[in-house]
């Protein structure tokens, strides 16, 4: 079974890189294409493969020196994929693959369209070993609310990416490749998440987000932290910290991220009824009722904590104050 990994690059560390790819080139199943997109500056990623893998055809570099975030970084990776692969994974700069991940996780694609492992917790520097990761099997609902599938963790089937790409467009801090991937996932063959644990997952300042279990702040710092987030969140993508730009800030973050991606999935795949249910309880149709049944679900199987379910209900609020269901962004360039 052919696949490619796509790996996306910005002036990573050397000795974080080199340690990587060499956990790719020495996995135990070796039928893969490494395409590695580069994110703006491409000296360091060509000195650090040029060490590690030298000679090695199944590594690619995609670069063209723009700079484009990690969001549209991992698009561009993907948007090269061949069409003969049959599946694909994501990969992090930084983070260490065991040697049997791909051999532990490809079987499941059997029966799945999207497959997650587990992670030990790694600070750097010093290795310390902070805790594993705890993502858990959920439905298609509950995974448009909180995802369990982090990019770096996972493989996919290669058929996903006719419906995925390109990705839906946002101007929001929020936006994920790998939570939009789970959608498209669990509606086109449904998703799961097993416990072998088939990497490090780098915990340090540089991450663009980090393990979210890692962020257990008492209700005093959370509210703090909320408050700063929103100010400087509005201003750098609605332009001012105006109780208006706020509003419009929180709704896209929560409500407005799910709303855009049910109403993707459906514009893409019209008959699906995956596509369909999504649509209805997450796009411009969504009620409250559903809603509030959703949030009380996760909240007790304590997948999300309550400042999250108090924050979702609040981007709901602000949808309705700036009539968000009659906003839809961009899906596309």
């Amino acid at each position: 079974m052919v696949g490619v990994i796509v790996l996306a690059a910005y002036r990573p560390s050397k000795e974080l890189f080199a340690r990587q790819l060499a956990s790719i080139r020495d996995q135990t199943v070796t039928d893969w294409e490494c395409i590695i997109s580069v994110d703006g500056e491409l000296e360091t990623v060509e000195e650090v493969l040029a060490d590690v893998a030298a000679g090695d055809e199944r590594f690619r570099i995609l670069a063209d020196g723009r700079r484009l975030g990690f969001y549209l970084n991992f698009e561009r990776g993907l948007a090269a994929v061949p069409a003969a692969a049959e599946w694909v994974a994501l990969s992090d700069q930084d983070d260490f693959w065991y040697p049997h991940k791909l051999e532990t996780l490809l079987p499941h694609l059997s029966e799945s369209a999207i497959v997650s492992g587990q992670a030990r917790l790694v600070a750097h520097p010093g290795d310390e070993v902070l805790g594993f990761t705890e993502r858990r099997q959920l439905d298609a609902a509950s995974t448009m609310i909180v995802n369990q599938f982090t990019g770096s963790l996972c493989v996919f089937r290669a058929e996903l990416l006719s419906t995925a790409l390109p990705f839906p467009r946002l101007s929001s801090h929020t936006v994920a490749h790998d939570h939009w991937l789970a959608v498209v996932g669990m509606a086109r063959g449904g998703g799961r998440v097993v416990e072998d644990v088939v990497q490090d997952y780098v915990q340090h300042s540089a991450n663009v987000f980090g393990d979210p279990s890692r962020l257990r702040l008492g209700p005093i710092a959370t509210l703090r932290r909320a408050w700063g987030n929103a100010v400087e969140f509005s201003v750098r993508y609605e332009g001012a910290a105006s109780p208006w730009a706020m509003a419009r800030m929180l709704f896209w973050i929560y409500v407005g991220w799910r709303q855009l991606m049910a109403q993707t999935l459906v514009e893409r795949d019209p008959r699906s009824p995956s596509a369909i249910e999504a649509d209805r309880r997450f796009g411009a149709g969504r009620r409250l009722r559903d809603t509030l049944g959703m949030l009380r679900r996760v909240r007790r199987a304590q997948v999300v904590p309550t400042p999250f379910v108090i924050a979702y209900l609040g981007s709901w609020a602000s949808g309705w104050l700036i009539r968000g269901r009659r906003r839809t962004p961009t899906v596309a360039p």
